[in-house]
């Protein structure tokens, strides 16, 4: 597929301009209210453009999925294999995904909780799966390190990365609008949940 693209750059070009139309409607209003003919509308083609690059409605979405996970999986890799203490490095990985989430609340509401097409919805599974692998090596590393207490790290990961997900549904919500305030008191309640669930209640790695 890439090396397709490769070959035809203006072609790959057109799909990247379909994808991000899609995209800024999909942040304004969600998957369900997304149509192929606004897409084709705000990237300058027709629908049957659109439906050459993307089998079905559902393809694109399940490629918007694709593409934000991506983006977003970069930032917490990125953040994971810092330099910094472990214990700083899960913190701050859980609370730049609720951070960015509230940034772009529509979109983030419809990546983790708008009921979708079973295409979108295994593309966001493969995107929990791997935020569990970064949030699973950093619990192993812990744990390696004496920082965190002994637990199992696949169920760690799980826990962290659903219970982040979950916590966030609501206040990101289209009808729940909050502060900025409020976005950043729940980002960083969210950290300190995470990393609580892996220290001792003494304080310290047990």
């Amino acid at each position: 597929m890439a090396g397709t693209q490769s070959r035809h750059p203006r072609k790959a070009g057109k799909r990247e301009a379909i994808l991000a139309a899609a995209r800024g409607i999909v942040s304004e209003v969600g998957f369900h209210e997304t149509s192929i003919a606004a897409v084709a509308a705000a990237s300058g083609v027709s629908t049957g453009s659109v439906y050459s690059y993307f089998a079905s409605k559902a393809e694109l979405m399940a490629e918007i999925v694709a593409a934000v996970s991506s983006r977003e999986l970069s930032v917490l890799r990125e953040i994971a294999a810092s330099d910094a203490p472990v214990a700083e490095r899960l913190t701050a990985a859980v609370e730049a995904f609720a951070r960015r989430a509230f940034a772009n609340r529509r979109l983030a509401w419809s990546m983790i909780a708008e009921p979708a097409d079973p295409a979108v919805d295994a593309t966001r599974l493969d995107y929990r799966r791997e935020i569990a692998g970064i949030f699973r090596a950093l619990v192993v590393e812990g744990e390696g390190q004496g920082a965190f207490r002994a637990v199992d790290p696949d169920a760690a990961a799980a826990m962290i990365v659903g219970g982040f997900m979950e916590a966030l549904i609501g206040p990101l919500s289209p009808d729940r609008p909050i502060t900025s305030e409020r976005d950043r008191e729940i980002a960083a309640a969210l950290a300190d949940l995470s990393l609580a669930a892996l220290i001792s209640r003494e304080g310290q790695a047990a």
